[in-house]
């Protein structure tokens, strides 16, 4: 695969599973972006499990308060809770890339940064030709990757990170989410065995957040700025902005 044009300002994010935490971690990226008097532009290019409104999206857009339309934000809502090639196909619809690549564009220039929320994990399939991964490659977004702060997650982040370096897509970080209330006793190992594997060590671990808290967009935005630092969280950001988004960056 050849690498696209320049990078787009913005974040591509993905799950290492489904139910990891992608849509708080989003939210919260989106809020504190706001706060630093940013443009972020939400895309949820589609969603699955609507009944009927596309909910992940709605928070993302909430968060954001961009100058778009919520059904800007997701032109795709379906309703079967299923990878996004077989929610469609129940619909006898067929997702296009070349239409989502040419929506994100639209919508892109009306704001500083694109922050994308994709469906599931980086292989899952919106078509029998394409998957996450490549509509990231499209969109030429660097991928941030949320994984579960759980046994398991140094294999599923390592494979995650494994298939971006195959495919030659920029890794902006890795965030574990806590998604249980208690610690598990193997977290303090999480990173460093994650570094150790792969090179990348997580940037932070965001606590298990009530479902009040992950669903405030003010509450998510503090809680993931006091668990990546506000100096890790403006790097995040920065590194991904316009030279004149930057200039208004605090």
């Amino acid at each position: 695969m050849s690498r696209p044009a320049a990078p787009r300002p913005g974040l591509f994010v993905t799950g290492t599973d489904t139910g990891v935490g992608k849509t708080t971690v989003a939210v919260a990226l989106a809020r504190l972006a706001l706060r630093r008097g940013l443009v972020p532009i939400p895309f949820k290019p589609v969603e699955t499990g609507c009944d009927p409104e596309p909910d992940d999206a709605r928070r993302l857009w909430e968060a954001a308060r961009p100058p778009i339309t919520l059904r800007e934000t997701c032109p795709v809502a379906l309703k079967l809770p299923a990878a996004p090639a077989a929610a469609a196909a129940a619909e006898e619809r067929r997702l296009d890339l070349e239409e989502l690549t040419s929506h994100a564009d639209n919508i892109a220039a009306r704001g500083d940064f694109l922050i994308v929320e994709g469906a599931g994990g980086l292989l899952v399939p919106y078509a029998a030709s394409w998957t996450n991964a490549d509509l990231a490659f499209r969109l030429r977004l660097p991928v941030l990757v949320i994984g579960r702060a759980a046994l398991g997650t140094i294999n599923h982040v390592a494979l995650t990170l494994a298939e971006l370096s195959r495919r030659r897509l920029s890794c902006a970080g890795v965030v574990l989410v806590r998604t249980a209330e208690l610690a598990g006793a193997h977290e303090p190992s999480n990173g460093p065995l994650i570094e150790a594997l792969t090179g990348t060590r997580p940037l932070g671990t965001l606590p298990f957040l009530s479902a009040l808290v992950r669903t405030n967009p003010e509450s998510a935005a503090d809680a993931l700025e006091r668990a990546l630092t506000a100096e890790g969280v403006s790097r995040l950001l920065a590194a991904q902005v316009t030279e004149g988004a930057l200039e208004r960056f605090g």
